[in-house]
């Protein structure tokens, strides 16, 4: 079974991603992880952020299981992989991985932009969770505060705004609710809320 969950930033679709995971014994890939490692090799060589076929080297190299989600969730690597995503040879190169992942078996619980458009458009459970942009500024500034991050909450909401236009826009692979997906706002939800809806959703698909 594979399970695509897509949605903007913040809009709690990880958190719910990895659950669903466990709950019904999936891997998960949290794929917006794979262009944050892009980006993160492409800062630390000191390489401009366009220079698509070494992103694509790179891409081709990664090694999932050695990315650490504490060390990718910056701000800054944040902002490069939000603008190396635009690069198309590089999102080919990144679906391709995405996609071996998510056939292994047992099956997988993939998260990002693009899961149910693009990366797995035949998956058995397709999600777009999301949530107001002020819901999903406040989630985002709460969690960087609780890490000891100085967050302001309008800052936050001006670069979230950003990102949704930029990943909504681009052309490739824009990030859209896929036509089949079952559409989850969790504006008003707390996570548990959240997490007993796609369990219902997921539990129906697997009845079918």
């Amino acid at each position: 079974m594979i399970i695509a969950i897509d949605g903007p930033a913040a809009s709690g679709k990880g958190t719910l991603s990895r659950r669903l995971a466990d709950h019904f014994g999936l891997r998960h890939l949290d794929t917006g992880l794979t262009y944050r490692a892009v980006a993160a090799a492409l800062l630390v060589k000191g390489l401009p952020l366009g220079d698509e076929p070494i992103a694509i080297e790179i891409a081709h190299n990664l090694d999932l299981s050695q990315m650490d989600k504490t060390v990718l969730s910056s701000h800054e690597i944040g902002e490069a992989a939000s603008r190396i995503a635009i690069l198309g040879g590089l999102r080919q190169e990144l679906v391709e991985l995405q996609r071996r992942f998510a056939e292994t078996p047992p099956g997988a619980v993939l998260d990002g932009r693009d899961i149910g458009t693009v990366v797995c458009p035949d998956a058995a459970v397709k999600l777009f969770v999301t949530a107001s942009p002020e819901a999903r500024a406040r989630r985002r500034t709460d969690e960087m505060i609780s890490k000891g991050v100085d967050a302001n909450f309008v800052s936050v909401l001006d670069d979230l705004k950003r990102r949704d236009e930029r990943d909504s826009q681009r052309t490739v692979a824009p990030m859209k609710q896929a036509d089949d997906a079952v559409l989850l706002d969790t504006t008003e939800m707390d996570i548990e809320t959240a997490f007993q809806a796609a369990v219902e959703v997921v539990s129906r698909a697997k009845d079918i």
